[in-house]
């Protein structure tokens, strides 16, 4: 469900849940568990400088299952309080976080890019994007925030009001991703960006990414809309549900 690999200093948590790496509760916390023992293991001395979090050729992951998400309403609300956790975790991550866009990336996918700190993507016919409201999800105003922080307001709210999936040269073009490789060299890349980090001095390069990165944990831990409102509203509504219905047939 999670293969984790270390290369060298760099370690990569690959998500390895098939077919399309959709995000249920268990690989959402098998996650959050894999990044809270790398920054245990580097407070306490390892020689462990970033985190790479990657997905399979052609998908990097195609977000929330759809399954849980339309199971019983206890199951759907684990789900989207895993995520949150979650996200709060990669905001609040003391190492550098490089997505390795080995695919398609849509909902849940995007979103765990959009918070780390690089985000290298596979040059081709991969696409990511916030597509919550195509399938009937509002995806609240912490995700568009966060989108925001990337893109600017004006970018934001038309991909996000559209649900707009962008190709891989748009999304570079846009300034949601940092570098196009090809696909085969997207770990590769990944890993060398991350050794590079390794090369930097360590405290100056700590307290800059905070400096830079501030503004993403205070969106992250103090959101304006509670959690509860937006199950209630967002998440469990009679419309999100049959969209999500549909998917599944």
């Amino acid at each position: 469900m999670l293969e984790i690999i270390q290369h060298g200093s760099v370690r990569e948590l690959r998500l390895a849940r098939a077919p399309v790496n959709a995000l249920n509760a268990e690989l959402i916390s098998a996650l959050d568990a894999a990044i809270t023992l790398a920054e245990t293991e580097a407070a306490a001395g390892a020689s462990l400088r970033a985190l790479i979090i990657s997905g399979n050729p052609k998908l990097f992951s195609a977000g929330l299952d759809l399954r849980e998400i339309t199971g019983s309403i206890e199951t759907a609300r684990t789900l989207v309080l895993a995520f949150s956790q979650l996200q709060s975790r990669l905001a609040r991550c003391s190492l550098p976080l490089i997505a390795a866009i080995t695919g398609h990336s849509p909902a849940g996918g995007a979103v765990i890019a959009i918070l780390c700190d690089h985000r290298v993507m596979a040059k081709g016919a991969a696409r990511i994007g916030l597509n919550e409201v195509q399938v009937g999800l509002y995806p609240g105003e912490t995700i568009f925030r966060c989108y925001e922080r990337i893109l600017g307001t004006a970018k934001a709210a038309n991909f996000l009001t559209r649900g707009a999936m962008l190709t891989a040269d748009e999304a570079l073009a846009a300034g949601l991703v940092d570098e196009l490789v090809e696909p085969e060299q997207v770990i590769a890349r990944a890993v060398a960006l991350g050794q590079e980090i390794a090369t930097l001095p360590a405290e100056t390069y700590a307290k800059t990414r905070a400096l830079v990165r501030a503004d993403l944990a205070r969106i992250i831990e103090h959101p304006n809309e509670s959690l509860a409102s937006l199950m209630k509203d967002g998440w469990i509504t009679a419309e999100t549900r049959e969209q999500m219905a549909k998917l599944l047939r």
